[in-house]
């Protein structure tokens, strides 16, 4: 079989480049689950350079915009919950697969949709739709497989390989597809289908061995567990609900269509630039990151790579320059790894393996979801008051919330060493 053969190449191709150490390449499984990972945020990555340039041009609409965000935000809020319920209830590999097979179909009919001429702005609303129920689905059951594979003293070196690759997708995704729209839409549709199929190959080929655990009815109180779990756990909340409103407030990606075309006159590739920068500058501190871990003060490097998350955000809303542009995105992207990473540790190493799920569904609906409300939040404002005030304001506001919350949380601001984190603690 090829396709097998051709998943795991893929994965070990991309596992070799970052590097990692040997100890953690030892660990069973770790290559399918980073090669089903980045293929599909590869994927995630071009469809959203093709799908904002393409309802941008159907409807030079800044709202327009904002709603593929809210398209995407909705299904989050109403599935998310009973998402991370199954999670925790039936085989996550299998949930995984099922998101990313429904994933490969739907940019296939796109694909399809567009070299005929006949995919439309309401289309592409349903679809993203369509996306969003899938990835609430998938996000919260991929997020428990790193954690499955791993001991917790090697965790903070396989987050950080995890965001490496991550990274690399989303340099990767952004500038081939602003290439590739050049050749038409659907090209970059039929390799977001493509990579979605590879993808779910990488998930079928996991070795993972799921604990056997007693059934829980579907009650309110089983499937929101998740929220009474973060009530009892205040740093865990503070770090979730600070990446929340960084993301929601200092988020310009939706506005990056508007400023590729009318504030910096770059087309298409510009736009593929814009939306790769964030990740060059991601992964180059992702890839220090997995040689040389946090040590001390994780929540002080936390909360001071979200200010300059602010301050770099308030400086693109200002640039009328291309490079400039990029540099500033690029130092947005790499500071906002380590309250990634911060998170994710809080996240899954301080979660009993039957909670995962659940507490994985309320990171992704506080942190996932903030990323289409932000979109939706920032085109609804730029159509208000115009893109570049929106964008400055979010990075002001980014900036206040970085300082209300470290007197919110001091216990996020005293925390030490991500590898000592357990779940009695946080």
């Amino acid at each position: 079989m090829r396709f097998p053969l051709l998943c795991q190449a893929t994965c070990i191709l991309m596992t070799n480049s970052s590097e990692p150490p040997p100890s953690l390449l030892k660990q069973q499984g770790i290559p399918a689950v980073l090669g089903g990972r980045t293929l599909s945020a590869f994927a995630s990555q071009v469809q959203a350079v093709a799908v904002g340039w393409q309802i941008y041009a159907l409807t030079h609409s800044a709202a327009a915009l904002g709603l593929v965000g809210l398209a995407q935000f909705l299904p989050m809020v109403l599935f998310i919950f009973p998402a991370g319920h199954a999670a925790d209830q039936h085989n996550r590999q299998r949930i995984v697969i099922s998101c990313q097979v429904v994933e490969a179909l739907a940019t296939m009919f796109m694909a399809y949709a567009s070299f005929s001429h006949h995919l439309t702005s309401l289309m592409i609303y349903g679809l993203v739709v369509v996306f969003g129920i899938c990835r609430a689905f998938e996000a919260p059951a991929q997020q428990t497989f790193l954690p499955s594979l791993v001991p917790p003293a090697l965790f903070p070196r396989a987050a950080a390989l995890s965001s490496s690759l991550f990274q690399v997708a989303c340099i990767a995704g952004p500038s081939l597809g602003g290439l590739l729209y050049g050749l038409g839409a659907g090209v970059c549709y039929a390799l977001c289908a493509l990579s979605f199929a590879i993808a779910a190959f990488c998930t079928y080929s996991m070795k993972l061995q799921f604990p056997t655990r007693a059934k829980q009815p579907a009650t309110l109180a089983a499937v929101f567990g998740g929220i009474a779990f973060l009530r009892r756990k205040p740093t865990m909340l503070g770090a979730i609900s600070l990446d929340l409103f960084a993301v929601l407030l200092g988020g310009a990606t939706a506005m990056l269509p508007i400023f590729a075309n009318d504030i910096l006159h770059a087309g298409p590739w510009g736009l593929g630039l814009l939306r790769a920068a964030p990740g060059i500058g991601a992964l180059l501190v992702a890839a220090i990151l997995a040689r040389h871990p946090l040590g001390r003060h994780a929540g002080l490097w936390m909360f001071t790579d979200v200010a300059i998350f602010g301050f770099a955000t308030i400086a693109f809303g200002f640039s009328r320059s291309i490079a400039v542009s990029v540099i500033m995105l690029a130092i947005l992207g790499g500071a906002d790894v380590i309250s990634v990473m911060v998170r994710g540790a809080l996240v899954q190493l301080g979660t009993p393996d039957e909670m995962r799920g659940r507490v994985s569904a309320v990171n992704m609906l506080f942190i996932g979801s903030s990323n289409q409300l932000g979109e939706f939040e920032s085109g609804m404002l730029a159509s208000a008051i115009g893109p570049i005030p929106a964008v400055v304001l979010g990075g002001i506001g980014t900036l206040c919330i970085s300082g209300i919350w470290m007197l919110l949380f001091p216990g996020l601001r005293k925390l030490d060493r991500l590898e000592d984190i357990t779940p009695e603690d946080s």
